[in-house]
């Protein structure tokens, strides 16, 4: 089995001081380790959760390993476009500029649910919410440029669990066809790298890079909607293992280079994949970056249909 792509020790040793990033879902998983990184290399880390409570635990956590570690803690909820936009105030009220801005927090397989705003649970808080928080910190990213916004998609954008990955701009929402959470999870990843495909186009020439990521199947409570998260963690840890799991530390990693790598810049609106499943074999082995084998991520229409879409949706239109 190909190991996992990883960051250089150069790379992780870069001086990140007098620089923020914002990263969403920092109170676990991968944005938790993504976070703890930046912050020991000097960034101020903002970290956006929906937990405040957990969050702060977390940041007294990364302060007890690095003392000096600057990071603040607000309230974001993805699933609720005014706690989106509340997050924003707050953000740009305390930072005239940023050098990242990490959509990384998800959620993968829900039941059919609808978010606060009457939005189909997964492409609300996967691409919505983000869209939202995007377009909302793009002023503070231009004046903090060179800048990073790195888009969490997955190699699932192209089959999840063998649903086709595609975007249904006439049923976003699954309100004319029958509900399936892996179709709604396929439909809002592609949705994620659409988006940092378009996002690049028109971020050209203004020093702000937009690229979207792919973690690999990694060990945390994505999966609690597909099982219990304690039989991932404890009893099929080993088999899963043996499958290609990996650890939040590898799966920080594409984050982590497309956040920081001096060569990114030249490949703004590419997808970064670490290990993955893919219709075509010869793709699992990921790429930074590579081109997905799926056609519908693939096609400028659709990308620039869905960012119109897309400010409408969230009013920005």
């Amino acid at each position: 089995m190909p190991k996992p792509h990883m960051c250089s020790a150069a790379l992780l040793d870069k001086d990140l001081s007098g620089q923020t990033f914002v990263v969403t879902g920092a109170n676990s998983g991968i944005g938790l380790v993504t976070a703890t990184q930046l912050a020991s290399q000097g960034a101020t880390v903002v970290m956006g959760c929906r937990r405040t409570e957990e969050g702060e635990a977390r940041a007294a956590e990364i302060r007890e390993q690095h003392s000096s570690a600057k990071l603040e803690v607000y309230a974001l909820d993805l699933g609720k476009l005014d706690s989106v936009r509340a997050f924003a105030k707050t953000v740009q009220d305390k930072h005239d500029a940023l050098q990242g801005l990490i959509n990384n927090a998800g959620v993968m397989n829900t039941p059919q649910q609808k978010t606060a705003d009457g939005f189909e649970m997964q492409i609300g808080v996967n691409h919505l919410g983000h869209f939202l928080l995007t377009e909302l910190l793009l002023p503070a990213l231009k004046a903090g440029a060179p800048a990073r916004v790195v888009i969490v998609s997955s190699c699932f954008h192209d089959k999840a669990m063998g649903r086709e990955g595609k975007i249904d701009l006439g049923d976003l929402f699954f309100e004319k066809r029958e509900y399936d959470g892996w179709e709604a999870y396929a439909q809002s990843k592609l949705a994620n790298l659409l988006h940092a495909q378009s996002l690049a186009k028109r971020l050209e020439g203004s020093g702000v890079t937009a690229v979207s990521v792919h973690p690999g199947w990694v060990r945390t409570n994505l999966a609690r909607h597909s099982m219990p998260v304690w039989v991932q963690n404890y009893i099929l840890r080993p088999v899963f293992g043996i499958m290609g799991m990996i650890e939040p530390w590898q799966g920080a990693q594409s984050s982590l280079h497309a956040a920081l790598a001096d060569d990114v810049p030249e490949h703004s609106g590419a997808y970064y994949s670490q290990l993955g499943v893919y219709r075509d074999k010869s793709f699992n082995k990921g790429g930074w970056p590579m081109k997905s084998p799926n056609p519908a991520a693939n096609d400028d229409a659709t990308a620039d249909a869905l960012y119109e879409k897309s400010r409408t949706l969230v009013g920005l239109a």
